[in-house]
């Protein structure tokens, strides 16, 4: 068996196995055989023959048809070489190539086809030599595919197109197959690269193609072969109706060869055979790929190398056909993206892309022509660009502009157009259509994730020795542009918490513009699926004035009766005199350009204002506190499993979680704002219809924020706008379902009240367009009188039908039968389909037959199906600018659409915060806020709300900081004892009460918290040479600088990075610093006991520890988690090393040493000796203090500090 191009098995007539007879002069007429003796099957197991070598070409040709040939092989001369089911083939592709030009379009190639044999000479020949299927008809019936490939071979296609150079490939033909499609042919090729790529696909000959060996192999090829191959080639034979059987007639009174062929061209057979492109080097295709250069001509690892480019030089271009220039044209200028190039009803790749996509998702390589490929269908490209995008790739689309027909009909319509372009002008026209990138998606098909990725370019220059920074960023899935533009601090705080809060999936930078620390903290705030993409500054990072005029050129925004700048949204004009921002927005502008869509998102005019720190109306979560606090993903792996958010996201909406994310980034800061909140939520698990109908009527929702960018963009699928419609239209019923329950003064209340009518927006879409076949087919078919075109598009359309109708009755009644039918096989529609008994005229042409039927075009069914086919394109075009009509038109009322998405995600956060808050169980509590002048955090038997799932016997603890007790607690206590638990759970409790949600406590009490501040963990950053201690210093200085009197602040073990009185040293000043002169709550984890005793009788800090229970003849120690005052006994490292594992005997030797160096340290015989002195001891801080005082005066030192010190000072 033999497995043909289409994958297909069919048996293939078996090569001779004759073998050659000594040379004989008695050899007469009589031993020959008759045709059909002549090509019978051999036995298997007989040797295959193998020519012998070129003899003096005036010897005479002897027969290779006597039996006596099957006694000594071996014997040399000339021989006329023996026919076989095999083509021969020349083993020299040098001489092949000339010959390959003349008579046949390269365009119409195979790969490992043989092209030099006579039988592919000429379009339609009869060759027994290769039994075509057309033969074996006679005697049994087909299928209809073969038919069909028959009958092409033997008409004319008027619809061709020269893009078919490359011919339908394995894949291609595979997936045809597979889905049984006749009309899956790619419409650029013409049928008659159908009918060659149905041929079968043979095994090359291996005795025609090899170099002289050893006798040992198989013995070498006759001059003859390669004489008569050259012969045929060179000179037009007309084959058609002869049998090749008469190539090989032997004539005893010629005793010179068949066409000798000149001694120069044996020569150049010594070349091996042309590998096909899938198992060759791109390089050794396109030598210009072994050095690669990007368009400016800067080698690969040049500090200017742009690997977005590649230099192909004019040499190149002057050998590619015209298909391939079109594709280089294009990659050339995306030579690291992935370019999906459209031909016919498949997505193909080629060359290095093929190969990639062969490497990781195993696509089947194949060749065209000079190229590597791979494709797939149309249907699946989603699903393909989605993956090459999951793996960091980006992933160009080039689309077919027209079809096949569509393209003839332009050209015949262009009277114009000057003959000598003819030839160029063959190709189909085809556009790059638009670039994907993981931070771009746009199609809410490939959108794998609800909640917002942000594209985001970042300019940086320094201002007087601090960072300033301009930054815009995009929602491309819903068009939201975002700008700011700040002077920053030293630590870069503003831009580490915007980086922190957007967690941008692409990057726009600078090229070499950016600091080592911006670089840092972008690093360490992205994933390794974020791209980074480095613009060249001026030329592709836009200066200020440049994105300017840029904006005014294109046109984005124009007022029909006032200067344009009118025309622009609010933001964007205020943006026109902060220059990093609007170099920012530049940058992203062209970016968006290069991807193909810029203009679709920049025209809606979604522009916002971005502070990323909201002093006035939310509490500020920096982005160290982001990351420390697990807000949004976890330490552990970086997921959102046990995160804050993760318990708060109830939603049902894709918008209404994507506006949580915000709440929780922002939580309030007003207290009337909090509480109408918390209103609400009390209102919603009161009663609960209005969520129940809420959630029963929206869970559904499609991604409206999304889609309605899409239909705005003119790029929305009939589905997609039907989908919109129903939507709007479940919301417009929905919130009339909600206006009996909860129109009132609440939170709820107004946002009801507030919705925009829908009611007669929705209207005129009621019976605009046949839903049933927008949701089936896909089209957006317009109720008639509503689109004129359309509707006389229609009109000839079904005249046009009922034309062919006219015929087919015609038709029955000429030939007296009512069998007679209209067929579609393929491309070729309404076929007659008429019975073989029925006889025909003759001036019908067969295009396919079965056993039963034979199916005809006449002359007048040939033009009426043109007609028809040249009107089904037209329609098509005017069908899809309806739905462009149609988008435009529901894009007139934006505002009112996203106004009310906006309402309903509102509604949607709110009913996930009396979820969540109803799911915290018992006991829980509505937090209370107050407005005492002092700051107050106190919480009865608090539980870690996120932890609530997970762990069934938390343990509860109380709170309270500032109000009537100390704003600071000192916490000692044992490794793992639970103490950076109390820190966060705290912090957590803070930042949920502030959202609008309940709390896991019997009761809360708090005033508003401006800002939460922490320093946890141990991080050092070796990339920036920064060592531990130097992280930690650094993020204490930000807490120092910026934390207030209504900052919350928790700092875990500050000094443990560096040597012990160092860090107490750090450790004690910090303390007492932020307890005297800033006077923020907060906690201060430790294991520097010292501490405690240093601030014993500070009156703003408290001691604290977590209680266990310790075994010392185990060295076991049991954790009780339960906060209570008092200072821990010890840190208790010795039985956590025992624990651990460490030997006993090095257990041991270090408590020994410690309690060594515990009493014979100064800080400890200071203390000690003090008290045994009957003195009291005065801490460092307070001597500080009033030494300061007396140096500076009460001005160097401040109102709170001197209040404070004064208190210490009655303590003592």
């Amino acid at each position: 068996m033999a497995r043909g191009i289409e994958g297909n098995e069919m048996s293939t007539p078996r090569a001779s196995s004759q073998k050659k007879q000594p040379a004989s002069g008695s050899q007469s007429n009589k031993n020959q055989k008759s045709i059909l003796g002549f090509f019978q099957k051999r036995p298997t197991n007989s040797p295959s023959p193998g020519p012998t070598a070129p003899t003096p070409a005036k010897k005479t040709p002897i027969s290779t048809l006597s039996k006596k040939s099957f006694t000594r092989p071996a014997l040399k001369s000339a021989l006329t070489p023996q026919p076989s089911s095999d083509v021969p083939e020349p083993s020299s592709p040098i001489n092949e190539e000339p010959e390959s030009s003349l008579g046949r379009n390269k365009e119409n190639e195979v790969a490992d086809f043989a092209f030099s044999s006579p039988s592919r000479k000429t379009r339609k020949t009869v060759s027994y030599v290769e039994s075509d299927d057309e033969e074996d008809e006679v005697f049994k019936p087909v299928a209809n595919n073969a038919r069909k490939g028959r009958v092409l071979k033997r008409r004319k296609m008027s619809v061709e197109d020269s893009d078919d150079e490359f011919g339908l490939d394995a894949a291609t033909q595979e997936a045809m197959l597979e889905e049984e499609m006749d009309d899956f042919i790619v419409p650029d090729d013409s049928d008659d690269d159908a009918l060659v790529s149905r041929k079968r696909k043979r095994q090359p000959p291996t005795k025609f193609n090899k170099k002289p060996t050893p006798p040992s192999s198989s013995p070498p090829e006759p001059a003859h072969v390669d004489e008569m191959d050259d012969a045929e080639d060179t000179q037009d034979v007309p084959m058609a109706g002869t049998s090749t059987a008469q190539q090989w007639t032997y004539d005893p009174n010629n005793l010179e060869p068949l066409n000798p062929r000149p001694a120069k061209k044996v020569v150049k057979k010594a070349d091996a055979k042309k590998q096909p492109p899938a198992a060759s080097e791109s390089d050794k295709r396109y030598p210009w790929l072994a050095n690669e250069e990007d368009a400016d001509r800067h080698p690969v690892g040049h500090p200017d190398y742009d690997p977005r480019s590649i230099y192909i030089p004019r040499y190149a271009w002057d050998k590619f056909s015209n298909f391939e220039k079109q594709y280089w044209e294009i990659k050339q200028k995306f030579w690291d993206s992935i370019v999906f190039f459209k031909k016919g009803k498949f997505y193909e790749l080629y060359e290095k892309d093929a190969t990639l996509g062969h490497q990781l998702f195993d696509l089947k390589l194949t060749n065209r022509v000079n190229m590597r490929m791979a494709g797939v269908p149309e249907a699946s490209l989603d699903m393909w660009a989605s993956q090459f995008v999951a793996k960091g790739y980006k992933v160009a689309r080039v689309d077919q502009m027209e079809s096949a027909l569509g393209k003839e009909m332009r050209e015949r319509d262009d009277d114009n157009k000057p003959a000598k372009k003819a030839k160029e002008e063959k190709i189909i026209r085809r556009e790059l259509a638009s670039v994907l990138t993981s931070g771009t998606l746009v199609d809410t098909g490939m959108l794998q994730d609800e909640m917002s990725t942000y594209c985001m370019a970042v300019k940086e220059i320094d201002c007087d020795n601090l960072p300033a920074f301009g930054v815009a960023f995009v929602d491309t899935a819903t068009a939201q542009f975002q700008l700011c533009e700040f002077t920053d601090d030293i630590d870069m705080t503003r831009f580490e918490t915007l980086i922190a809060q957007m967690r941008p999936g692409e990057l726009l930078l600078e090229k070499a513009c950016i600091s080592a620390k911006a670089m840092r903290i972008l690093k360490n705030n992205s994933t390794p699926t974020t791209l980074w993409n480095p613009l060249k500054p001026g030329k592709e990072f836009w200066a200020s004035g440049r994105t300017i005029a840029e904006i005014e050129a294109s046109k984005y925004f124009e007022s029909p009766t006032e200067d344009d700048i009118e025309a622009w949204p609010p933001v964007l004009r205020e943006a026109r005199d902060q220059e990093l921002a609007m170099s920012a927005f530049g940058a992203l502008l062209q970016y968006l350009q290069t991807l193909k869509i810029e203009r679709d998102l920049v025209t809606l005019g979604n522009f916002a204002w971005y502070d990323p720190i909201r002093k006035a109306t939310s509490l500020v979560l920096d982005g160290q506190s982001l990351i420390n606090l697990e807000i949004f993903a976890n330490t552990f792996d970086g997921s959102a499993e046990g995160t804050l958010f993760s318990m708060l996201n109830r939603c049902i909406t894709p918008f209404g979680k994507r506006l949580l994310r915000q709440w929780v980034c922002h939580p309030l800061a007003d207290p009337k704002k909090i509480n109408a909140r918390l209103d609400a939520v009390d209102a919603l698990n009161a009663d609960s219809t209005i969520m129940d109908n809420f959630t029963a009527s929206l869970s559904k929702l499609p991604d409206l924020e999304r889609l309605i960018s899409r239909v705005h963009a003119g790029r929305c699928k009939a589905q997609d706008f039907l989908k919109v419609l129903e939507g709007f239209e479940q919301i417009e019923y929905t919130v009339g379902l909600l206006k009996e329950f909860g129109e009132g003064e609440g939170l709820i209340g107004q946002l009801i009240s507030s919705m925009p009518d829908l009611s007669t927006t929705l209207e005129k879409w009621k019976d605009a367009f046949d839903r049933d076949i927008a949701r089936k087919e896909g089209i957006l078919v317009p109720a008639p009188g509503i689109e004129e075109d359309f509707d006389n598009s229609q009109e000839q359309l079904d005249a046009c039908v009922a034309d062919l109708e006219k015929l087919l009755k015609q038709a029955r009644k000429d030939q007296g039968c009512n069998a007679i039918n209209f067929k579609n096989i393929g491309k070729e529609i309404y076929q007659l389909e008429v019975p073989r008994k029925v006889k025909v005229p003759r001036h019908w042409d067969q295009m396919s037959a079965t056993a039963g039927v034979t199916r005809y075009y006449t002359p007048d069914l040939r033009r009426l199906v043109r007609a028809f086919q040249e009107q089904q394109e037209t329609h098509g075009q005017i069908t899809r600018e309806v739905a462009t009509r149609f988008c435009a038109r529901f894009d007139e009322d934006y505002s009112t659409w996203l106004a009310a998405v906006k309402i309903i995600a509102q509604l949607d956060c709110l009913i996930s915060l009396a979820k969540s808050s109803a799911s915290l169980g018992e006991p829980s509590c509505r937090p209370v806020f107050s407005d005492a002048p002092r700051t107050i955090i106190e919480f009865k038997e608090l539980r870690h709300p996120c932890m609530l799932t997970t762990v069934d016997d938390f343990i509860p603890n109380d709170i309270k900081l500032g109000g009537d007790s100390p704003n600071i607690d000192l916490l000692t206590g044992a490794n793992a004892a639970g103490k950076s638990t109390i820190l966060r759970m705290t912090c957590i409790a803070v930042i949920l009460a502030q959202v609008g949600c309940y709390l896991p406590c019997t009761s809360a009490t708090l005033t508003p918290v401006d800002r939460i501040m922490s320093r946890l963990g141990a991080n050092d950053n070796i990339f920036a040479a920064q060592s531990t201690f130097f992280v930690e210093l650094s993020e204490t200085q930000k807490i120092l600088s910026e934390a207030t009197p209504r900052s919350l602040v928790i700092l875990d073990e500050l000094g443990r990075g560096t040597s012990s009185y160092d860090g107490v040293a750090v450790a004690q000043a910090v303390l007492h610093d932020i307890s005297s002169r800033v006077g923020c709550v907060g906690f201060f984890a430790t294991h520097y006991r010292s501490l405690a005793k240093e601030f014993e009788f500070h009156p703003e800090i408290a001691n604290k520890r977590m209680r266990i229970h310790v075994d010392d003849a185990s060295k076991s120690i049991t954790f009780l988690y339960k906060l209570e005052e008092g200072v821990a006994e010890g840190s208790f490292g010795m039985h956590c090393a025992a624990m651990c594992g460490i030997p006993a005997k090095i257990i041991d030797n270090a408590e020994k040493a410690a309690r060594e160096w515990e009493h014979t340290s100064r800080l400890g015989e200071r203390m000690e000796v003090n008290r045994d002195d009957g003195g009291v001891y005065v801490p460092l801080g307070v001597q500080s203090d009033v030494a300061w005082t007396l140096r500076e005066g009460l001005e160097g030192v401040g109102d709170r500090a001197l209040d404070v010190l004064l208190e210490a000072i009655k303590g003592l």
